[in-house]
């Protein structure tokens, strides 16, 4: 990206320099345990990466909204690179709210597919009120950003089906996980907008 060096914050360089570490580290440890199937992951990760840096000015990104990006990217390697006794960390039951098996709730895997789709809808909503202030305060500004992120959690499972196809060893999951991934999907999409649209009225109610 020409000019990055000059242009990123002290913040910025700090929240990439950290991405990069635990990408660089989970690709190396995926490479030795022969994980074929997370390497996908890892090529999304460098194109998600490209894209937010070669729009980084131009979109206006604020800094936490790329610390929660990089989070999420975090959380994801994380659950597919850290042993959790016959299976990784996706796999790892967190609350025993209801079901078994593949109906589990609440898993790690739950969790950080509505934390993921749920920030993908703010990003989608701050490109949103970037490009066109003039929509702020309605509800399509809103609306659209939450089943835009549910599409991407789509395409997200299209990646997974893609890794099976390729791997047929993974910890991907059945039918079942499947379209848990995209309700958790959906509700973390969902509840990020309530939260943005509650911030939103309280700021403008704020102003004199």
């Amino acid at each position: 990206m020409p000019g990055a060096r000059s242009t990123l914050t002290r913040g910025e360089w700090a929240i990439l320099v950290f991405t990069l570490a635990y990408v660089a580290g989970f690709t190396v440890t995926f490479l030795l345990r022969g994980n074929y199937e997370f390497i996908v992951y890892v090529a999304t990760m460098a194109l998600l990466i490209g894209l937010v840096g070669w729009n980084l000015r131009r979109a206006a990104f604020p800094e936490p909204m790329l610390a929660a990006l990089s989070l999420w990217g975090l959380a994801h390697m994380a659950g597919g690179g850290i042993p959790v006794g016959d299976s990784v960390l996706y796999s790892l039951p967190l609350i025993p709210v209801l079901g078994t098996g593949e109906m589990t709730i609440l898993k790690y895997d739950q969790l950080v597919h509505a934390y993921g789709f749920g920030v993908s809808a703010w990003v989608l909503w701050h490109l949103m009120a970037h490009n066109h202030p003039t929509l702020r305060g309605s509800r399509t500004i809103y609306v659209y950003p939450a089943l835009a992120a549910m599409g991407l959690g789509a395409v997200n499972e299209i990646i997974e089906f893609g890794a099976v196809l390729m791997v047929p060893e993974t910890n991907v999951g059945g039918y079942y996980n499947t379209l848990l991934d995209l309700c958790f999907n959906a509700f973390g999409a969902v509840l990020a907008m309530v939260i943005t649209a509650r911030v939103e009225a309280g700021r403008t109610a704020a102003r004199p």
